[in-house]
């Protein structure tokens, strides 16, 4: 019986983590603020920027919100970007992406200071996870590693695959990996005998963006299995890059869609967002 990792349960232990943390931050006379920047009225962007402002209310990180319209000039956009760098009172710098197409988002995210960047896409960040000192990890791959930890699945020395090699989930996630000595392959669209490779994985990390890609030919008895993915299928339900049913029998765990990556996202965002008030 394979164990459904929990992802809404760890996430909440984190929050509540932070929210004591917060308060004792608080009590020493150090407040904790977050700006969020969206451009534009995406409905998908809208709903994660709506949960990333419930969660800094749940733990009580100060959140200010910048709901700018999609005329936004680039020029407009990284003013602001270069005021909040130098407000002393805001920790860190979210700017929900995507962004409208007449904006460079490269040029956004090397705009934010590398200090306040608690997304960890800043090249200086990401230059950080590679070399192996301190700076701020890309929230997806980090809540990967605690889903891992907190469910005492062990890492050191196992063989981890990720399919995926995207700046924001696939490159991170391998690093990560790295670090804690699992010994990475990373594997993309170019990759030949994709199932062969993918069968030697005791830990399988699928950041794909295709739906159900992954069946019970791809994966190895008793693996465990993280799907990053999530869609919205024709009947509304949603699902990931994993075929869950099919899978599932065959694993030793697995995180389902939705409730497994997902919430621990917005987890390690405000994660980074404490530590950045730390390190002022």
């Amino acid at each position: 019986m394979a164990l459904i990792i929990d992802g809404k349960k760890i996430s909440q232990n984190i929050k509540d983590e932070l929210k004591e943390e917060v308060a004792r931050l608080k009590e020493q006379g150090t407040n904790c603020c977050l700006a969020v920047i969206q451009v534009g009225d995406d409905p998908a962007s809208s709903v994660y920027v709506r949960n990333k402002k419930r969660a800094c209310e749940y733990i009580g990180i100060e959140s200010k919100s910048f709901e700018l319209p999609e005329t936004t000039t680039e020029e407009e956009l990284l003013k602001l970007i270069d005021d909040l760098n130098n407000d002393d009172s805001v920790n860190g710098i979210l700017c929900q992406l995507p962004l409208p197409k007449h904006i460079d988002e490269d040029k956004v995210i090397k705009g934010i200071s590398p200090k306040k960047d608690v997304d960890g896409f800043h090249p200086q960040n990401v230059g950080a996870l590679v070399i192996g000192e301190k700076g701020f990890v890309s929230c997806t791959p980090a809540g990967i590693i605690q889903l891992l930890k907190r469910s005492n699945i062990e890492i050191d020395g196992k063989n981890c695959v990720v399919i995926g090699r995207s700046n924001i989930v696939g490159k991170p996630m391998s690093l990560l990996m790295l670090r804690e000595n699992a010994t990475v392959t990373v594997c993309h669209s170019h990759t030949k005998n994709l199932k062969e490779i993918t069968k030697q994985a005791d830990i399988l990390i699928v950041a794909i963006g295709k739906p159900k890609f992954v069946t019970e030919d791809f994966v190895k008895d008793g693996a465990v299995v993280i799907d990053v993915g999530i869609h919205r299928m024709e009947n509304k339900k949603l699902c990931g890059d994993v075929d869950y049913d099919k899978v599932v029998d065959k694993v030793s765990a697995i995180t389902p869609v939705p409730g497994g990556v997902g919430p621990m996202t917005i987890a390690m965002l405000m994660h980074n967002c404490v530590e950045a008030t730390k390190m002022f």
